[in-house]
């Protein structure tokens, strides 16, 4: 079996939960002796681990044949296109990218982030996916999330292999509802033309059934699971014996992930328990915000930013806490509490999140039940046996989601559209 994935981050080099679920899956789907995985990404930076699938860098596909002048090229694009000197350009889905982001050895130029003409990018990403399904072998082709959907359905355009598209987050989840209509656009299509829709949580399908008014039968759940822990990661010495109690919140600091209602339950947990300490790990649109509510509420003496934090910096910091805390208003799925807790972190998280369908041993709470998160803080670092309780449980249940199951459950996918 052989798959042709478009994604849009792996790591080492991730800014988000993308990359990691990415990863994660792709190595479990891996474990299976026949599977054959070809991944690409925008831009690569050459450490990625290739040592169980194939890379493509769509940067260093070429769109245009190599012994053509590039100059020439932007010189004359304005008046005519040569069809002698392209791939099929008849066949591309959009005829209205840029080609001042065609270098000199006619490729298109990506910045492998989130940059401010990411449509443009992604527009892109799409013609050279042209490229790439006509000289790649593979069964079924498997898009990860919005930014990949035009990417897989020319890929499918071209090649008639099924498309599978991975639902990681909507526009719903992003933007509190207030989505924008270019990128629910991307969404829609791509849902509508694929032959069968991945989800990473029930309540991620729920939204796919309902704002983008898919058939129920063509979605399936397969939630996700957590990398074991590296040596490295095992090395890390834990916190002990320290008075002060570290509670962290580890995330992009915006409007989806809630971090307000970390700060107001921080506040009321500090009058009662003054030796608490708050951890703010990440960045994002929302964190002056919070430095302002921070210092507002007066507890910038107990209140860290750290920034964005990744790699092995990620475990650090979860070693060195006592309780980790996801708030968000609304959560596809969410690793990061899997990884707290596969570090023996007692966790807390939001009702509104993918991942509380799976876990049994973290504490759930309403995102906007401030009270309620702010009693389950206190209840876990004044209370031995509650930490130790959740410690120990919480990790074995952890230890037992793996991205192999997940693997398995994709390959079943695969097969059920091959055979239609």
């Amino acid at each position: 079996m052989k798959a042709l994935m478009f994604g849009w981050e792996f790591p080492p080099h991730i800014l988000g939960g993308l990359g990691t679920a990415s990863y994660g899956l792709t190595k479990g789907m891996a474990m299976q002796p026949d599977m054959k995985i070809t991944f690409c990404i925008p831009k690569p930076w050459g450490d990625e681990d290739q040592s169980f699938l194939k890379i493509i860098g769509v940067c260093n596909v070429p769109i245009v044949w190599r012994d053509v002048d590039m100059n020439y090229v932007r010189e004359r694009l304005g008046k005519y296109m040569d069809p002698q000197k392209y791939y099929d350009y008849r066949d591309h889905i959009y005829a209205d990218f840029s080609y001042r982001h065609v270098n000199d050895l006619g490729c298109m130029e990506f910045s492998g982030r989130y940059p401010g003409n990411l449509l443009e990018e992604i527009n892109n990403y799409s013609i050279v996916a042209g490229v790439i399904a006509r000289t790649e072998q593979y069964d079924v082709i498997h898009a990860h999330d919005w930014l990949t959907y035009p990417a897989g359905m020319h890929a499918k355009n071209i090649s008639g292999k099924p498309l599978v598209i991975h639902v990681h987050a909507t526009d719903y989840d992003r933007s509190r509802g207030n989505v924008n209509p270019s990128v629910y656009a991307i969404e829609k299509d791509g849902m509508d033309k694929a032959d069968h829709i991945l989800t990473v949580s029930n309540l991620t399908r729920l939204t796919v059934i309902e704002k983008y008014h898919q058939d129920p039968s063509k979605v399936t759940t397969i939630h996700n699971a957590v990398e074991p822990l590296s040596p490295e990661i095992l090395a890390i010495q834990d916190r002990k014996g320290v008075k002060d109690k570290i509670i962290t919140f580890l995330g992009r600091i915006t409007m989806q992930k809630g971090p307000e209602y970390f700060v107001e339950a921080a506040a009321k947990v500090l009058s009662k328990a003054p030796y608490a300490r708050f951890v703010m790990a990440g960045s994002g649109d929302m964190m002056d915000k919070m430095i302002r509510l921070v210092a507002s509420r007066k507890i910038s003496d107990r209140f860290h930013f750290t920034g964005f934090m990744k790699g092995k910096q990620v475990y650090e910091i979860l070693k060195a806490s006592d309780v980790y805390v996801m708030p968000s208003v609304s959560e596809p799925f969410g690793i990061s509490p899997l990884e707290a807790m596969q570090c023996g972190v007692p966790t807390i998280i939001s009702k509104q999140s993918g991942c509380a369908e799976i876990l049994d041993y973290a504490i759930k709470v309403d995102f906007w039940d401030i009270e309620a998160m702010a009693d389950a803080m206190y209840s876990i670092i004044t209370y031995p046996a509650m930490h130790e309780f959740l410690q120990v449980e919480g990790k074995k249940e952890v230890d037992n989601i793996k991205w192999e199951y997940a693997g398995q459950k994709v390959r079943r996918i695969y097969e059920q559209v091959m055979n239609k």
